[in-house]
């Protein structure tokens, strides 16, 4: 009965100090840093230091991939932790560390990128049997959006130039925001049947293509977590399920889901002014990270 007292306490504390390092990561980003993009480029540059600082701190060796972007030097930063029987296999995990113009981007996407930091500091020891890489991307939002030199599509191009053998890619796309108020989610109309009506969920998402890998993923994160979920596997034209970069993975042929807690379908301060640290629910976050953490463990074992 003690020790089992004990354990329960050890976890609970385990998962406060979870919560507040996100919180750290995400008010250093989105409070300190503030809006970061190629109109402030040395906002841009903070953001990048910060996150190789927190990664180095943790005993990685941190690549960079530079380019130019509408004149202003941009980098996206990887780490990887190599697979041992089979390393030619990835699992990769990412999130964009810019903002859209004029907001400080503390969900969208500063949450993605702290959840990136602490998966990074919780698989330190770790020695998977498939690679794991974390990848931070530069230039996710305008005018880089869709159709110009996002960030995730120069790695994704020189992934397949590579012919890596990337199995799946999760974008980590907004996680702070949950909510257990009767209409608190929105859906586009069609969908608005079939799934709840409280924003209390993390959402996975992928195009038709990537359903596989969509049931794949979600049944390691059910494994690990008893966090709600929701799943969807839709034509990529719908409204917001292509919006973020699994779609420069989805040109190039790989497999990707965006994690989100649904963006502009439940957060009222979706590219705002107001997108601000306070707004978020670290509690709720930290257990979306913990599940996440889970399911990457079970992704790269052999199966």
């Amino acid at each position: 009965m003690g020790a089992a007292l004990l354990g329960n306490r050890r976890e609970s504390k385990m998962k406060s100090l979870l919560e507040q390092r996100l919180q750290l990561h995400v008010e250093k980003l989105a409070s300190e840093i503030g809006e970061r993009n190629v109109w402030r480029p040395k906002a841009l540059y903070a953001a990048a230091d910060y996150i190789r600082a927190s990664w180095s701190q943790f005993g990685y060796e941190v690549h960079a991939q530079g380019y130019d972007a509408g004149g202003v030097w941009s980098e996206n930063l990887e780490i990887e932790i190599g697979g041992s029987t089979r390393a030619n296999e990835i699992v990769l995990a990412g999130a964009h560390y810019d903002t859209v113009k004029g907001s400080p981007g503390a969900d969208d996407n500063a949450s993605g990128v702290a959840a990136l930091i602490e998966i990074a500091r919780l698989f330190s020891d770790i020695k998977p049997e498939r690679t794991l890489r974390l990848v931070a991307f530069v230039n996710e939002e305008s005018p880089f959006f869709y159709f110009g030199e996002m960030g995730s599509k120069i790695y994704a191009h020189a992934a397949r130039e590579r012919d890596d053998d990337i199995r799946l890619m999760l974008s980590l796309e907004m996680l702070g925001c949950y909510s257990e108020e009767p209409g608190s989610q929105s859906y586009p109309p069609f969908m608005r049947w079939f799934y709840p009506d409280r924003g209390n969920f993390i959402g996975f998402v992928s195009n038709l293509k990537s359903r596989h890998a969509l049931k794949q993923f979600a049944a390691a994160f059910a494994a690990s977590s008893d966090f709600p979920f929701e799943t969807l596997a839709s034509p990529a034209i719908v409204p917001g399920v292509s919006w973020s970069d699994q779609l420069s993975f989805w040109r190039q042929g790989y497999q990707a889901v965006m994690v989100t807690d649904t963006a502009f379908y439940r957060y009222p301060h979706y590219h705002r002014a107001s997108d601000a640290p306070w707004e978020l629910n670290y509690t709720e976050m930290a257990r979306v990270v913990e599940g996440l953490a889970g399911a990457l463990t079970v992704l790269i074992k052999a199966q």
